[in-house]
């Protein structure tokens, strides 16, 4: 059974099926993704230390989310550069 390869055409797709964006995208990207993941996250753990588990806590996570959210992702944007060359100072790269 001869093994399936994709056509050298051929665009690759995402896991949603919608085709990839340009590697020159990946420096809004991956802070976008990064920024949602870290918010969330964030703001969970926060939001839990100051109610608890109470019937209120996920409309009021998902506020609080929403505005780390607001914040983290274009501050990310700015600092990325910045952590780039720190971690280029320290770390022996490729």
């Amino acid at each position: 059974m001869p093994a399936s390869n994709p056509l050298p055409n051929a665009k690759s797709r995402t896991f949603l099926g919608t085709p990839k964006l340009p590697a020159k995208y990946v420096t809004v990207v991956m802070p976008f993704f990064l920024s949602i993941l870290m918010s969330c996250i964030v703001s969970a753990i926060s939001t839990f230390n100051g109610i608890g588990a109470s019937p209120q806590f996920i409309e009021l996570w998902l506020s609080a989310w929403l505005i780390s959210w607001i914040v983290a992702f274009p501050t990310l944007l700015l600092v990325l550069p910045l952590v780039r060359k720190l971690t280029a100072a320290f770390v022996d790269l490729p």
